[in-house]
């Protein structure tokens, strides 16, 4: 994490999200794009939010 996203200053934290991109096709070309990710488990990993439990 070496610059600002979603907000959240550089943390110099290394994390791991996972995620799924969606691609809709129409005609053999890229329609549509969809990114979907774990924002909740990355900003836990930044510390924005504490972890569950904790």
């Amino acid at each position: 994490h070496q610059g600002e996203f979603f907000g959240v200053p550089p943390t110099g934290r290394q994390v791991r999200v996972w995620g799924v991109v969606i691609d809709r096709l129409e005609k053999g070309r890229i329609k549509d794009t969809r990114i979907l990710m774990d924002t909740m488990g990355l900003m836990t990993q930044l510390g924005v939010i504490p972890s569950p439990g904790a």
